[in-house]
C-alpha cells in the first residue's frame, strides 16, 4: 500500500502515544465529558453542561406556598482547541530512524503540554477564590487556607487538587523537609522535593506556570451596593429575545458598573467592602470577604466579572436558591480592593468537577493519499498521525493532531494562591 508506515514508524508511534498519556498531569485530575462528535458538529462544537443544583428547605410540615420553580443553571462547553505539530523529512534524513523518533517525541511533548496549559489557564484565570499571601510559600498553613475556603462554602471534601509553580512547591517541600518530628515525608521532601497530600489537597509541581500581573487599577475605585445600584445578579436558565427566541444563559459571568475601570485588566482579582461569601447550601455568612475575577473590561465604567454577585437583594426564588454572597453594609461607594498587588505565579487549586475536559476528534479518511494512525488516551483524547510522501521532492510530511475543549464548569470550585504579595 502506498504511503504505508514502516515497522520502525509504528514502534515510534506506540512509544509516542504512551508518553503522551503519561504527560497528562493536570488534565488527569479534571472531569471528562465524552461528547458525541456528530452532535458536536451539528451544534458548532458547543454543548451546554449543567451546574449542580442548589435547593432550599423550609420549616414545618405545611408546604403550602413553598412549591417554587427550580432554576437549572448551565454553561457552554466548547471543543475550541485544535492543535497540531508538523515537520518534513527528506529521503536521506529518513535513513536515521532515531531522528524521526526524536521529532515524534518532541511533537508529543508539545501537544500534551498544550492540553496541560489549557487546563492550567482556565483554573488560573477563572478561579473565583484568590488567596493572597504576603510571604513566600511555606507549607501547611497556606494549603489549610484553601481547605477553609472550600469547606466554608460547601465544596465536597474529596477530589481536591493544587498545582504549584516549581519555586513555590519547593518552598513548601523545604518547610516539610525541616520537620524532624515526622517520619517518611520529610525524607521524601528533602531527597525529591516531594510534598504529596496536604490539608485534603493532592499537590502537583508545575514546570510551567502562568503569571498574574500586578493590578494597575488605582485606589479609589468604588461601586454601588445599594439595591438601586443594580449590581446584584439574578440567575436564570434561559432568556427570550425581542423576536421571541429562547436561548440558554451562561450564569458564570456578570457585568457590573464601577466608578472607573482605568488600568483594570482581565485576570485582576478584587474584593468589595463588607461583601462576604456564604455557604452555598446553608447561606450562612462565612465572615470572609468574597473575591471576584475580572474577565473583561467593557467600557470606562463597566466590566465583566466572575462569579456573579448573587446577594439575594432582588428576593427572587433563583437568587435565594443560588445566593453566594451577602452585603453587610450597603453603600453607594463600596470600595474595591485589588488582591494581585505584585506580579506572581498563579498556583491554582480546584475540585475535580469544577473543570471539564471535552475530547474531540477528526474524521481523517484512511485512503485519501496519506497514511493515518490513531490513538485514544484513557481520557478519550484522540491523537492522529498522518504521513504523506511527495514524489517531486522525495520529502515526507508528518503531522500529529489533537482536538479538545476545556470548560470552567463551576468557577466557585476553583481558586489560586498568589504568594509574595505586598
Amino acid at each position: 500500500m502506498s504511503n504505508a508506515f514502516s515497522k520502525e514508524e509504528r514502534i515510534a508511534w506506540e512509544a509516542l502515544c504512551e508518553g503522551f498519556a503519561d504527560n497528562q498531569v493536570l488534565s488527569k485530575n479534571v472531569s471528562v465529558y465524552q461528547t458525541d462528535q456528530t452532535t458536536m458538529e451539528r451544534t458548532n462544537d458547543v454543548m451546554w453542561r449543567p451546574q449542580p443544583y442548589i435547593m432550599q428547605s423550609h420549616d414545618g410540615t405545611d408546604a403550602t406556598g413553598n412549591f417554587d420553580d427550580a432554576t437549572q443553571l448551565t454553561v457552554p462547553a466548547t471543543i475550541g482547541y485544535q492543535k497540531h505539530s508538523a515537520w518534513v523529512m527528506s529521503a536521506t534524513e529518513l535513513r536515521d530512524a532515531m531522528q524521526e523518533g526524536r521529532l515524534g517525541q518532541a511533537a508529543r511533548d508539545k501537544l500534551s503540554s498544550d492540553i496541560n496549559v489549557a487546563v492550567m489557564n482556565v483554573a488560573a484565570l477563572q478561579g473565583a477564590h484568590v488567596i493572597k499571601r504576603t510571604a513566600a510559600a511555606t507549607g501547611f498553613d497556606d494549603v489549610a487556607l484553601a481547605e477553609a475556603v472550600f469547606n466554608e462554602i460547601g465544596v465536597p471534601g474529596m477530589d481536591r487538587y493544587l498545582a504549584l509553580s516549581t519555586r513555590d512547591y519547593n518552598g513548601m517541600a523545604a518547610n516539610l523537609a525541616s520537620r524532624s518530628t515526622m517520619t517518611g515525608k520529610p525524607t521524601n521532601a528533602y531527597e525529591q522535593a516531594y510534598v504529596g497530600r496536604v490539608a485534603s489537597f493532592e499537590t502537583f509541581k508545575m514546570d510551567n506556570s502562568r503569571r498574574i500581573a500586578a493590578a494597575a487599577g488605582g485606589a479609589g475605585i468604588t461601586m454601588s451596593t445599594l439595591d438601586a445600584g443594580g449590581n446584584y445578579y439574578t440567575p436564570k436558565a434561559t432568556s427570550t429575545s425581542a423576536t421571541g427566541e429562547v436561548s440558554n444563559v451562561d450564569n458564570r459571568y456578570q457585568t457590573i458598573t464601577v466608578s472607573s475601570t482605568t488600568n483594570v485588566a482581565a485576570g485582576d482579582a478584587f474584593t468589595v467592602a463588607t461583601l462576604d461569601s456564604v455557604h452555598q447550601i446553608t447561606k450562612q455568612d462565612t465572615g470572609q470577604l468574597k473575591s471576584f475575577r475580572v474577565i473583561s473590561v467593557d467600557s470606562s465604567t463597566t466590566m465583566t466579572i466572575s462569579p456573579p454577585m448573587i446577594t439575594g437583594q432582588g428576593g427572587t426564588d433563583a437568587e435565594l436558591q443560588y445566593q453566594n454572597c451577602v452585603i453587610n453594609t450597603k453603600a453607594s461607594n463600596s470600595a474595591l480592593v485589588f488582591l494581585n498587588t505584585t506580579a506572581a505565579a498563579a498556583n491554582p487549586f480546584w475540585h475535580k468537577d469544577a473543570i471539564e475536559l471535552l475530547p474531540g476528534r477528526y474524521a481523517v479518511p484512511d485512503a485519501a493519499g496519506a497514511a493515518v494512525m490513531r490513538f485514544t488516551t484513557d481520557q478519550g483524547i484522540e491523537i492522529v498521525m498522518t504521513k504523506q510522501f511527495d514524489i517531486n521532492t522525495l520529502k515526507t510530511k508528518f503531522r500529529v493532531d489533537t482536538r479538545f475543549g476545556v470548560c470552567a464548569k463551576q468557577p466557585e470550585m476553583m481558586g489560586l494562591f498568589l504568594f509574595g504579595q505586598a
